[in-house]
């Protein structure tokens, strides 16, 4: 098996040249277009890792599968759902027009930026740092690693370079779609964007949700079976921004994306993969993540489909 993974990383580092690390971030441009890595692991733990696996990164829209899934805890599926919807938008992951035009102001997914602000305002605690500090803890038993971070230099570069995301932020608040203060929300939501994880800390998230809510490593459940449900079913038809479609129909695995290079995907009853290339294509994906993704998929027989 371990053979399979590093042949599968040889033969995929060729596609790094084909895309380009973020930039709009200044701190995400400082990273190796070059580096390619990934880890699997099993839902009886075993574990396979080939490449630039141990690699820091971070997680970027990946948190966006933990806010939701901590929301939900936090609030019922009921009242997430009210607030943000469950819809594909087929545009970019900051768009502004799909909120104004399209949504009548209610963010069409939990997976596009929009959606997780107002995800943010959701997470529970009686200020941003409370809030933050229930993120990360979430995040190191997701992770099984105590030692979650949020990476100060890019949570500031974030927060600099933002108006996009201030701008999405304060035009929901202006038609009452989200409550809070948009300042502390939006402090939530970079230092989320910001925590700094390896290959292997994804792929444990991912193995938490193949194994529908339960610790691979300790058989305790810390979800419950119906949000990992609806959590995997968003990631398939909303997690790699507007290439879900295509995503779901060449690799066919739940997964999300995220612009600092990595890819979470949760093979249902199988295993957590966690994969890095910080070279990205025009829609924000790692252009070799994807391809690793796809020969792992057919070589082990993946798809969901």
């Amino acid at each position: 098996m371990d053979t399979i993974f590093s042949n599968i990383i040889e033969d995929s580092r060729k596609y790094t040249s084909l895309g380009n690390v973020a930039s709009y971030i200044p701190e995400l441009s400082k990273a190796n277009p070059h580096d390619l890595g990934i880890c699997a692991i099993d839902v009886n733990g075993n574990e396979y890792c080939a490449g630039d696996f141990d690699k820091k990164f971070t997680l970027q829209s990946i948190s966006k599968v933990i806010t939701l899934m901590l929301a939900i805890m936090d609030n019922g599926e009921q009242r997430v759902f009210s607030y943000v919807g469950a819809e594909p938008t087929g545009d970019s992951f900051n768009s502004i027009a799909s909120l104004e035009v399209k949504s009548l102001h209610k963010p069409y997914n939990p997976m596009i930026n929009a959606g997780a602000i107002l995800i943010s305002s959701l997470i529970k605690g009686n200020s941003a740092q409370e809030k933050i500090e229930r993120i990360l803890n979430f995040t190191k038993i997701l992770t099984d690693n105590e030692n979650i971070s949020i990476n100060k230099s890019t949570y500031l570069s974030e927060k600099e370079t933002g108006d996009r995301n201030r701008a999405l932020a304060y035009f929901m608040k202006s038609y009452n779609s989200m409550e809070g203060n948009v300042d502390e929300i939006l402090d939530v939501y970079f230092s989320h964007c910001s925590m700094e994880v390896t290959c292997r800390d994804i792929a444990k998230i991912g193995a938490v949700l193949a194994n529908d809510g339960v610790l691979p490593w300790s058989e305790k459940r810390i979800i419950s079976k119906e949000i990992c449900r609806i959590t995997k079913t968003i990631m398939v038809t909303c997690g790699l921004y507007d290439a879900s479609g295509e995503f779901a129909m060449h690799i066919g695995i739940p997964a999300k994306s995220g612009v600092g290079g990595g890819i979470l995907a949760a093979v249902p009853r199988k295993m957590g993969i966690g994969v890095y290339g910080p070279a990205l294509d025009a829609k924000g994906n790692s252009v070799a993540g994807i391809q690793v993704l796809q020969q792992l998929s057919e070589k082990l027989d993946l798809n969901i489909f």
